[in-house]
């Protein structure tokens, strides 16, 4: 498949990314900064501010998926952070549905998943005091989710990974939820950046959801 991705180079974006070339796919990297992309014949870097969405639709065209890991950054200041964020995602959001592209894979977040008492986590007593420093951010990748969900005809997925997202390995194996966190044996909400990104490449080859958010976790 052609797919372009926006934050090809960012925590979850290169590990996206890599999936996504290991399988044989095309891939045009897009943002503002790309820093540290290595060479690839199957890899076009396309360097451009994210928030003019009328130029980032005209990069858009003609590909079969936009997959979006965009993160403007998580410590600065709480609010500013957050503008960011919503800012970002509405102008990609806009670029995507104004380039004809109609499939739409967005890297979300678990702050919207629901805790057992039907609260969503960011709001619950569950929250993590280690993850308060980046609220703003969170926030942000939650607005996406309400973002989507007013689409009336893009086919969007919003791929919320579990509690605990990080380095590890890539096993290719992982559970599929819906709307609550997924929690593991452990009673760990936990999964590899590796793992997600196999997840995702999953979700973009073999569509399995529409216009709707999924969890993945162990």
């Amino acid at each position: 498949m052609k797919v372009a991705l926006i934050g090809a180079t960012g925590f979850v974006g290169a590990k996206v990314l890599a999936e996504l070339l290991s399988r044989g796919h095309t891939v045009t990297a897009v943002g503002r900064k790309l820093d540290g992309l290595h060479e690839h014949p199957a890899l076009t870097a396309r360097m451009m501010d994210i928030l003019d969405s009328v130029a980032l639709a005209k990069v858009l065209e003609g590909h079969d998926a936009v997959i979006s890991a965009f993160n403007p950054g998580r410590m600065t200041a709480g609010e500013d952070v957050y503008r960011q964020h919503v800012a970002g995602h509405r102008a990609i959001i806009d670029a995507v549905k104004a380039s004809g592209v109609t499939r739409f894979i967005a890297v979300g977040g678990a702050a919207s998943l629901k805790t057992a008492s039907g609260q969503e986590f960011l709001d619950s007593p569950e929250f993590p005091a280690e993850y308060e420093p980046y609220k703003g951010a969170i926030r942000g990748t939650r607005e996406q989710f309400y973002m989507l969900k007013e689409e009336p005809s893009l086919d969007w997925v919003f791929l919320a990974p579990s509690v605990y997202l990080l380095p590890g390995e890539r096993t290719a194996k992982y559970r599929v939820g819906g709307e609550s966190i997924l929690y593991g044996e452990d009673g760990q909400s936990r999964i590899s950046l590796e793992d997600y990104a196999v997840a995702l490449a999953d979700e973009l080859e073999t569509p399995a959801h529409h216009r709707q958010r999924f969890t993945v976790g162990y």
